[in-house]
């Protein structure tokens, strides 16, 4: 597996391929990877002829005050990882390469609605940071197909309202949350938590979880939402939202929704957490 950085040999390697008639699968990460991003490559091969993943922390999508100068940077291991996975080519950019103009002077791509609400009323602007990275992506890779792990659920349906709003010719296949024996998500964060921390970090999923059981016994949203803020403060986390949303819009759901997403956003220590479980629960009469 070759490693590229410069956009010139990404576009020669990936016209190539399509000119042989090849399908192109392609997995945006920031790196750090773990069994969840290789997931996603394994997933991928299954897809397509030909795998290219990306590997770019992407200074625009973080805020002030955040981790960006301290998110965990481990490119060659990620390399070896990869290329053990399957993947065909790690594009990995310096961000003069991404931004040759500069964050600052960067047309930016906006997905309204979807972008300010829950992790988004959080972190202003991120979602203004992940859908232009993405669409730059895109257009650098020009992939059929690309996939994104589903522990992200908003991230997701932003990027699909993008594809679907700008009518890029991109295929976009969510992949479902691949978790540690004890439930949590895997995330690259997880490494901030410390051995106590990491102990009390399943409680997202299991208050998660109990949650979706009480929506397919009818029990009523208001009150599934207010039992986990409780459970997830009992359990020594501070919850920073939770709600049941519609699985399609993440908008807020009507007596007759039945198929729902409960989302929860919780900080532990340094780290903070972001999990969901989609739900197929009784209408309310």
């Amino acid at each position: 597996m070759d490693r590229i950085e410069r956009l010139e040999d990404l576009r020669a390697r990936a016209t190539g391929w399509r000119a042989a008639g090849e399908r192109l699968a392609f997995v945006p990460t920031m790196g750090n990877l773990h069994q969840g991003h290789l997931t996603l490559v394994r997933e991928a091969r299954g897809l397509a002829d030909r795998v290219i993943a990306s590997i770019f922390v992407n200074p625009l999508q973080f805020g002030a005050g955040e981790d960006l100068d301290a998110y965990p940077r481990t490119l060659e291991q990620d390399r070896r990882l990869l290329e053990e996975t399957g993947c065909d080519l790690l594009f990995a950019p310096v961000a003069s390469v991404v931004y040759p103009r500069g964050q600052s002077g960067q047309t930016r791509v906006e997905v309204p609605g979807l972008s300010e609400i829950l992790c988004g009323a959080t972190r202003p602007g991120h979602f203004v940071g992940v859908a232009t990275v993405v669409c730059k992506l895109f257009n650098m890779v020009q992939p059929d197909v690309a996939l994104f792990g589903e522990k992200d659920f908003q991230q997701l349906l932003v990027i699909r309202r993008m594809v679907e709003d700008l009518n890029l010719p991109v295929e976009i296949v969510g992949v479902p949350t691949v978790r540690e024996p004890d439930g949590l998500a895997m995330s690259s964060r997880n490494g901030y938590l410390s051995p106590d921390e990491r102990a009390l970090a399943p409680a997202l999923y299991r208050s998660l979880t109990q949650a979706g059981q009480s929506l397919r016994q009818g029990v009523a949203v208001e009150e599934v939402e207010r039992t986990v803020v409780a459970a997830l403060r009992e359990s020594g986390l501070t919850p920073d939202y939770v709600t049941v949303r519609r699985t399609d819009d993440l908008g807020p759901v009507a007596d007759d929704d039945v198929n729902v997403v409960i989302l929860g956003a919780a900080y532990l220590g340094r780290a903070r957490l972001i999990d969901n479980l989609k739900v197929t629960r009784i209408a309310e009469a």
